[in-house]
């Protein structure tokens, strides 16, 4: 914690010299140092949800997360790493897992050709090999982590190509790394251990996107596959092929955006990660994102944003079909809902149309608030982030309303943020069914990020 503190304390001396208004310090640059970029962030979180909707009870904890990240560029050639150190304090009433904790991790380790004018003027072309953190399209399926304590890592290849008007293609093939420890002792102590490929899975994927089209429409698509079979690790054997379509324009003052993303996902898979569980089902899922936004061109820049997100659920447990849709690895911050301690609203079997407006009083300043009204997509399915689940479908589907809003203050650009935030789960008739309560659920975080 100190050193952290003192990390900050470093960025706040080093920024307010002589550094021009929004433009980050960075120490490689100040270096002069063209052959070696590093990095390091630090950022500290407190977190407390009073009557947490998966147990009777509440829950807190003190997050830390410190990434120290260096690149060797020599012409062409690249060779990087990254180190993840993330844990904390947690009382034993907090439910703890490998999303909070993985005490120093080689999060990366590659190496890579940077190229240009491959094909055309202007181009560029990456390869990349070795432990690496992927970030692809809109992020609903496969994402480098942002609010969550700790990320996802792969390890394999991954290669893109952009033209010089701003087309891409990226192909991707990898192994997902098996965070580790699991046990919730070793997790709340910080015990040390590696993390292991988890070599009977394996991701890939295949994404295109267009160059901005007539009206600044942009389009891409994107298939998925992930194939695992038990192991070392528990499954549910899946083995999944999801196709995405999407259509966006981006937010811009006086004008209308939207954006549209479809989701199919086909294949097999079993109903649970049991090693009882050996019966094979037919996988046919559907997912989608839609939004309609407008920026009024006026002082604090208003965005107001109706959306609608919409995942299946498992119809009927008895057909021989797996409904459910999967959300691989992908982030829901944006979206859905914070993570953390949080997490209420889950990409699978949710029924969820939601309003958010946006503001942004000063240029370091940003805001927004957001209200959804939930349902399962399906009754008899789980809300799987709890495991709550009618088979009868006799509770009902609505899960109730979910607030959640943030505040954040660039302090000094990309180099020291300040952010609270928080969200409000005020009870279906689902929950009330399965817990008998009508009790809210309220979270509340703040936090602290440097970088230099």
């Amino acid at each position: 914690m100190r050193d952290g503190l003192a990390v900050i304390g470093l960025l706040l001396a080093s920024s307010a010299v002589a550094q021009p208004a929004d433009v980050p310090w960075r120490a490689s640059e100040k270096l002069g140092l063209t052959w070696l970029r590093f990095g390091l962030e630090h950022r500290v979180r407190a977190e407390h949800l009073a009557h947490d909707f998966r147990h009777d009870g509440d829950s807190s904890g003190l997050s830390l997360r410190s990434l120290l990240s260096a690149e060797l560029r020599l012409a062409s050639l690249v060779v990087g790493a990254e180190l993840q150190d993330a844990r904390g304090w947690f009382p034993s009433s907090t439910p703890l897992n490998t999303t909070h904790v993985n005490p120093l991790e080689p999060l990366q380790a590659y190496a890579g050709l940077r190229l240009a004018g491959v094909v055309e003027a202007g181009d560029t072309l990456s390869l990349s090999a070795g432990r690496l953190t992927l970030d692809v399209g809109s992020r609903r399926l496969v994402a480098r982590n942002e609010f969550r304590n700790t990320i996802n890592a792969f390890t394999g290849v991954d290669a893109w190509w952009a033209s010089a008007a701003g087309d891409l293609v990226r192909g991707f093939a990898a192994i997902p790394v098996q965070r580790r420890p699991s046990q919730r002792d070793a997790l709340a102590t910080a015990r040390v251990e590696i993390d292991r490929e988890n070599t009977n899975a394996l991701v890939w994927g295949v994404f295109l996107q267009s160059r901005p089209l007539n009206a600044r429409v942009q389009l891409d698509a994107a298939v998925f596959g992930l194939h695992e079979r038990d192991g070392e690790v528990a499954s549910s054997n899946r083995q999944l092929v999801t196709q995405t379509l999407r259509a966006l324009r981006a937010p811009h003052a006086g004008a209308l955006d939207f954006q549209l993303e479809v989701m199919t996902q086909l294949g097999a898979s079993h109903a649970t990660a049991a090693a009882s569980d050996t019966t094979p089902l037919r996988h046919v899922a559907f997912g989608a994102h839609a939004e309609l936004g407008f920026r009024f061109a006026v002082p604090w820049e208003p965005r107001a944003l109706l959306q609608y997100d919409y995942a299946s659920g498992d119809a009927n447990p008895d057909d021989g079909v797996n409904g459910r849709f999967d959300p691989l690895f992908g982030a829901r911050r944006f979206d859905l809902t914070p993570t953390g301690l949080w997490g209420a609203l889950p990409r699978s079997n949710i029924n969820t149309p939601g309003l958010r407006v946006e503001v942004h009083p000063h240029p370091r300043v940003d805001a927004f608030v957001a209200w959804r009204v939930m349902w399962l997509a399906s009754a008899r399915d789980a809300w799987t982030v709890t495991g709550l689940r009618d088979p009868t479908g006799r509770a009902g589907a609505f899960l109730g309303q979910q607030g959640d809003a943030r505040l954040r203050w660039h302090v000094f650009p990309r180099n020291l943020s300040v952010e609270v935030g928080g969200a409000l789960l005020v009870p279906g008739t689902f929950v009330v069914a399965n817990q008998g309560s009508w009790a809210p659920s309220l979270y509340a975080y703040s936090q602290l990020v440097g970088s230099l």
